[in-house]
């Protein structure tokens, strides 16, 4: 999620019911009410009436971020945006399946005036409330079927700024703007499903003024000047949560390249896109020198990568103050070292594939992605991730003691509410946990972790509860004991566990 990477310091680096006897009686009441139902009941088959879609699918934190009653399964979006005006022009697409029988439909949407809806071809009517967008077809859309979406919108996206200043949303830089998703910000420049439950592919078609570059998450598809204008084409093929999702525009340089041996029809290699703003100059450009390397690595450790490109986006610092693990393309506010790198690439294993399925799961990405930190360092002259579970221990991993009296504000897997799913029990006391079950389990059947687990939810959702029970099964009988004490001591325990 949102990570300030600083300078890595060393070393941190249920009841039953009674059954009742059936008399004469009650066997006459039944057939008459067998008559009756016949008479006038809904015949058995028949479809249950429609009735609106719910404007959340109640996570904990955001319980109206999302939608009930349907799941979107492509987003095709075609946006214009002109940076001197920051006028965002857009038609979105989505394509939807309905799990229920419905009559109307909520969309997330934050800002920005919708100019015409239409479900199937048909206009509909809608509403706007706070963040929800209601929509009304003209006829009730049944249970089981596929249904398309058109919304027509436009105006000047929001910024949305967190508790810790930091900004998500629509965030405007010195020669454009980047869309950072994570949670919610999604829903200031598309209307959607903005909840990691509802995953979708995308098409992302973005129109700027000539000389300017859009970047997006996915694989380049093309692009086209005609007058001013220039239009970029990008595809997501693999699902992608909407927090996930981004569009950049700036006066990058962008290259292309291949890594062979690695994804890509017939093993051709994986297709990378890098974006780079040239201010950062040869700093920039050779920061991402290292991505094979670390690609590399992260395939020997975390098992085959989940996407069918790869590459980053490298802004000028100032223009924002964290990194993002935008699927595919992460974005670097200036340019990453190898460390950052490893966390961002990390989590296209683990939270881009594997997604949480409500916002309280979000331990789950951030432990991971800093415990491969750990492993990198580890593997390349740090110190050990052991030597980096005692630092955080004793506080002499962070910069400053409040950070490391921080880490023991909450357990991970109970952050108190929404503004602290970013504080340190996500990141460095996730991986405290990654690294007990380590010891429990031993090396051999931690590295069986490591690549099983992201395999086992591909370009899916996780909980808490599924990784708890699919470590245990695989520590087996034996290490059930230890896990459960791991369990109740480092991930939901509160206050500062003794080491073992």
């Amino acid at each position: 999620m949102h990570i300030s990477h600083p300078a890595t310091p060393g070393p941190r680096p249920p009841r039953g019911r009674r059954p009742h006897r059936r008399t004469a009686a009650s066997a006459a009441l039944l057939l008459l009410a067998g008559v009756l139902g016949g008479c006038g009941g809904r015949s058995h088959g028949e479809e249950a009436p429609a009735r609106p879609g719910a404007a959340g699918v109640g996570d904990p934190y955001f319980p109206q971020a999302g939608n009930g009653g349907f799941d979107v399964r492509h987003y095709a979006l075609r946006l214009g945006y002109t940076p001197r005006t920051e006028r965002l022009t857009g038609t979105a697409v989505l394509t939807a399946r309905a799990e229920q029988a419905l009559s109307s439909f909520h969309l997330d949407l934050r800002g920005l005036r919708v100019s015409e809806v239409e479900v199937n071809g048909a206009r509909a009517r809608s509403s706007r409330r706070g963040q929800e967008l209601l929509v009304r077809p003209a006829r009730p859309l049944p249970a089981g079927r596929e249904f398309t979406t058109r919304v027509r919108y436009a105006g000047r996206p929001l910024t949305l700024t967190q508790r810790d200043g930091s900004q998500e949303g629509w965030v405007r830089t010195e020669d454009g703007a980047v869309a950072l998703g994570e949670p919610v910000g999604g829903m200031t420049w598309f209307p959607g499903s903005h909840h990691p439950s509802d995953k979708a592919s995308y098409d992302i078609r973005v129109t700027v003024p000539k000389g300017l570059t859009a970047v997006a998450s996915g694989e380049l598809r093309g692009r086209r000047t005609v007058g001013d204008r220039t239009t970029f084409r990008w595809r997501s093929r693999e699902p992608v949560a909407s927090y996930a999702a981004t569009v950049a525009v700036g006066r990058f340089r962008l290259s292309s390249s291949v890594l062979p041996g690695r994804g890509g029809k017939g093993g051709g290699g994986l297709p990378v896109w890098n974006a780079v703003d040239p201010v950062t100059g040869e700093a920039g450009r050779a920061s991402m020198e290292a991505l094979p390397k670390v690609m590399k690595w992260a395939e020997r450790n975390f098992g085959s990568y989940p996407f069918s490109s790869a590459g980053g986006i490298v802004e000028r610092e100032g223009d924002a103050d964290y990194a993002l693990e935008t699927q595919t393309r992460p974005f670097y506010p200036g340019p990453p070292d190898e460390v950052l790198l490893v966390h961002e690439v990390a989590h296209q294993w683990y939270g881009n594939s594997v997604s949480p399925k409500t916002w309280r799961d979000m331990w789950l990405n951030e432990s991971f992605a800093t415990y491969a930190e750990w492993l990198w360092q580890e593997d390349n002259g740090g110190p050990s991730a052991q030597e980096s579970f005692e630092a955080v221990h004793d506080g002499s991993y962070f910069e400053t003691p409040d950070e490391a009296l921080n880490l023991w504000n909450f357990p991970p897997a109970r952050p108190p509410g929404p503004d602290r799913l970013s504080d340190a029990p996500s990141y460095e006391g996730g991986a405290m946990v990654l690294h007990r079950i380590r010891t429990v389990l031993g090396d051999r059947l931690f590295r069986e972790l490591l690549t099983g687990w992201p395999a086992a939810h591909r370009h899916g959702n996780a909980d808490t509860r599924d990784f708890t029970s699919y470590v245990e099964k695989l520590g087996g009988p034996e290490h059930r004991s230890a896990l459960r004490r791991v369990w109740k001591d480092w991930l939901y325990g509160s206050g500062k566990p003794e080491l073992p």
